[in-house]
């Protein structure tokens, strides 16, 4: 019993001492004084953004020093101090800028990429800044493209750098790469009148741009994935062989299908592992639909990376006297290997829209992303005739339509102005910046 006394007098000792230790690391590290801070904290620390992450996931600075932030992803990112007026440039693939401290007191902050929706992907780190003399603040600036340098968070070229930079970036329209994507898929018509599509999910190499291949994960090789169309009430077979490393799943994304079809790993099928094929089975819905199949299966990698594609059934109504002349698809990326991209390429390989003065184009949006794309067309408006497939009884007139993740907008174009006119997403991080348009750009082109 003495024995147990003892033990336990000296644990509460312990416990006593130990808690004494944290109150006084924590009010060390509020005043920035703790061992080991302003000693051992560099003047300049190094962050790199991806998609999805800031890394290292702690970082630390001493007071007045310097972020120089790295984007080794595809897409554009940022770095800003939370609850601070401290911001980097945006930067494209591959560019690199400073940012200064000046007159961050000691604390600890967080650090998020203020891209609408890459936050919430993971965009955040922990930035502990330190007392001490540290290193002389120096002035934002972005390195990685001729002629930039800035202060105060704003890059800049000079006039005739920047002026020269656009031209031939739009001088390079429409670039030609290597790889198309979206094209119909013709069925095999089984004995019973069944519709079977083939699809293989595989790595490929994609060139999203002139000179930027990627490893895309494809069904058939290509980015988006081949388009498949039915006509309501048809027997459907989609036939998956995986090729992939990894397992995956289809998901038929607003489409009305058996249960056993919907295409959720664990929920209502087993994983397709590397090697196996499966095929769904479903009649196609008796009304007409805009749909899209992807992979839900590791689907935040497999679906930015390339494994999404357009799923039409029969056709939507149009407008009294209205007839058209084209159907186009427009799918909206902005991560994963492929990046900002319609149709999986980025500006200027994107793939402009052509048509003679008078025609109706109807265009169907559909956002496989992670964050929503204002779809803007220039010199003509865009009658809105369905929201995810579904006719609307009163179709609107808009000039730029809004197309959340998941969301599939059809619209009628009347090409009544002759011209080439721009056609973008209006979030100007997706389209533009300083050397010229890149990303989510094409152009109508009417005759």
């Amino acid at each position: 019993m003495l024995m147990a006394v003892i033990v336990s007098g000296m644990a509460l000792i312990a416990g006593i001492f130990g808690v004494g230790l944290g109150y006084r690391a924590i009010d060390e590290a509020g005043s920035g004084s703790a061992s080991g801070g302003a000693a051992g904290a560099a003047s300049t620390a190094t962050v790199h953004l991806s998609e999805f992450a800031i890394s290292p996931a702690s970082v630390q600075v001493a007071s007045g020093g310097t972020l120089a932030v790295h984007n080794d992803g595809v897409a554009t990112h940022n770095v800003a101090i939370e609850g601070t007026d401290l911001i980097s440039p945006m930067l494209g693939a591959g560019q690199t800028a400073n940012l200064a401290l000046t007159g961050l007191a000691p604390g600890t902050y967080t650090l998020i990429c203020q891209v609408a929706g890459h936050a919430d992907a993971g965009m955040r780190s922990t930035l502990v800044v330190t007392a001490g003399a540290g290193g002389t603040a120096a002035a934002t600036g972005m390195e990685g493209m001729p002629g930039m340098t800035g202060t105060g968070g704003t890059a800049r070229m000079t006039p005739a750098e920047m002026d020269a930079a656009m031209e031939k970036s739009i001088k390079a329209f429409p670039a030609k790469t290597q790889g198309v994507g979206g094209q119909e898929l013709a069925p095999k018509v089984l004995a019973d009148g069944t519709k079977q599509f083939e699809l293989t999910s595989s790595i490929v190499k994609w060139e999203v741009e002139p000179g930027r291949v990627v490893d895309a994960w494809t069904y058939n090789g290509t980015v988006p994935g081949p388009t498949l169309r039915a006509e309501p009430g048809d027997k459907v077979q989609v036939v998956l062989h995986n090729q992939l490393p990894e397992s995956t799943a289809i998901h038929f994304h607003g489409l009305t299908t058996p249960n056993a079809a919907d295409g959720v790993t664990y929920i209502t099928q087993p994983p397709i592992k590397s090697g196996e094929t499966y095929t769904y089975s479903f009649v196609a819905q008796s009304t007409p639909a805009v749909g899209m199949y992807h992979s839900h299966h590791n689907a935040v990698t497999q679906v930015p990376d390339g494994l999404a594609g357009t799923f039409l059934i029969g056709h939507l109504p149009v407008p009294a006297g209205v007839t058209v002349a084209q159907e186009q698809i427009m799918m909206l990326n902005d991560s994963g290997a492929i990046g900002f991209s319609l149709n999986g390429k980025s500006f200027p390989a994107t793939a402009p829209v052509v048509a003679k003065k008078g025609e109706w184009i109807q265009v169907h949006y559909l956002n496989e992303g992670v964050m929503a794309h204002p779809m803007h067309l220039h010199g003509m408006a865009q009658t809105v005739i369905a929201k995810d497939g579904f006719p609307l009884p009163q179709p609107y007139d808009a000039d730029t339509i809004n197309v959340a993740p998941g969301e599939r907008y059809t619209v009628l174009v009347h090409a009544t102005e002759v011209g080439t006119w721009a056609w973008h997403c209006h979030i100007l991080s997706h389209a533009e910046r300083a050397d010229g348009m890149f990303g989510m750009v094409t152009a109508l082109v009417v005759a």
